[in-house]
């Protein structure tokens, strides 16, 4: 488990929610988090929005998990350094800290170690941590917010992913309609979305996707009773072990906020909703749904979209003469 930087995360109940809480629900509420370190937060945030962490000085963290999206950005994969398109679909960073590992193979264990990922992977942001630190060194206000928050006039890629990861914690998303519901507000949800949820429930969705973000706790094949049909190559958590058993084995995504997220699976293949819930229940529990099931199902789902983060855009340090140049794009 990766260490947190605030006082209470989504996954913890305050005590007045556990007085509320429906008992005996396999999916929790998300309560809002407290900040404990509002400086860190608020150079992640920065570092979070800044382009001049690529090579080109064009693409941010927000440019794949736009928050204005979802923490998505609506593609089937990624576009990334010189036009390059990513291998996979890019999963929402909203309530990314509840998920038991980042990236769709877990090959990164914390939020952290997810922050340097894109930087230095050549067809994302396309650059180096040691090219990222030079940038971030030769800004003299970031050297200044880099000092107040860790007590060094060094900036190291250590302290940029612990001030990103710190940023994407306060990432989540409380008091959907159906987090009203768990916590006794029978006219949050209707009729309808009441049954899509029993529905979901019975049906053996929960199984999977369970806890407060609905999913992000387990590892599964995609594909259990059919096999799933697609050209994209990616080949899951076998891809980091080698194991043909771990063939299309990814983490299960969460479930909070699905109908922003668009489009769906690891591959980006389904556009709606509706699609999804079909080829799940086919291919995952050998479950064909009437379309009113469907339906149901659908209407229940779209109770999961929380309250989004409401931020004001950071205003940047400018670059000075020192200042590597971004390297544009080649046609």
């Amino acid at each position: 488990m990766f260490r947190l930087t605030l006082l209470a995360i989504s996954i913890a109940f305050s005590a007045s929610s556990l007085a509320s809480a429906r008992n005996n629900e396999p999916i929790q509420p998300i309560e809002p988090v407290v900040i404990e370190n509002p400086d860190k937060v608020a150079l992640g945030k920065q570092l979070f929005f800044d382009p001049r962490l690529s090579k080109s000085g064009f693409i941010s963290c927000n440019s794949c998990h736009n928050l204005s999206m979802g923490g998505s950005d609506n593609l089937s994969s990624s576009i990334g350094h010189n036009w390059q398109q990513g291998p996979i679909n890019s999963p929402t960073v909203l309530n990314s800290s509840m998920n038991v590992a980042q990236f769709w193979d877990g090959r990164a264990k914390t939020l952290k170690e997810q922050a340097g990922g894109p930087i230095a992977n050549p067809i994302e942001m396309g650059f180096t941590h040691e090219l990222v630190v030079e940038v971030l060194q030769s800004i003299p206000q970031y050297v200044a917010n880099f000092e107040k928050v860790y007590q060094d006039k060094k900036v190291t890629i250590d302290y940029v992913t612990d001030a990103i990861a710190a940023f994407e914690e306060t990432l989540v998303t409380p008091n959907s309609r159906f987090d009203l519901w768990l916590k006794g507000d029978d006219q949050a949800i209707t009729a309808q979305e009441k049954s899509g949820y029993e529905l979901f429930k019975s049906v053996g969705c929960i199984a999977c996707h369970s806890g407060p973000a609905v999913g992000g706790t387990s590892f599964q094949k995609m594909g259990l009773v059919e096999e799933y049909q697609t050209k994209n190559p990616a080949e899951g958590v076998a891809g980091l072990t080698g194991n043909d058993l771990d063939r299309f084995k990814f983490k299960v995504p969460t479930l909070r906020n699905v109908e922003l997220t668009y489009p769906y699976f690891h591959d980006g293949a389904y556009w709606t909703l509706e699609e999804a819930v079909d080829v799940m229940a086919r291919l995952q529990l050998g479950r064909k749904l009437e379309e009113s099931e469907i339906a149901d199902i659908t209407v229940f789902l779209k109770t999961l979209t929380g309250e989004q983060p409401q931020l004001q855009l950071p205003i940047l340090p400018p670059s000075n003469a020192d200042t590597p140049r971004p390297q544009p794009f080649k046609p």
